[in-house]
């Protein structure tokens, strides 16, 4: 399982419409957040080790309706 965030610039006064349809229409989204700073979303997605995250991100996150841009960090190891 490989975890990523995607943080996503919405169209102006579409960001709770984007995190919704991102919470409903992509099975892999753990977590949509509402951030401050120069993005409007923080993503947490949980992928299969064989899926291509630039696939995912490209066809899933930015293909949602008001999504204006995204920016994808993936994750080496998570410490708890």
């Amino acid at each position: 399982m490989q975890t990523i965030f995607v943080m996503v610039k919405c169209e102006l006064g579409q960001s709770y419409r984007v995190a919704a349809e991102a919470i409903e229409q992509i099975e892999q989204a753990s977590e949509v957040h509402s951030i401050s700073g120069q993005f409007d979303l923080l993503m947490k997605f949980y992928l299969a080790d064989d899926q291509d995250i630039g696939h995912f991100v490209t066809e899933k996150v930015q293909l949602l309706p008001g999504v204006k841009d995204t920016f994808t960090l993936i994750t080496f190891k998570a410490f708890s």
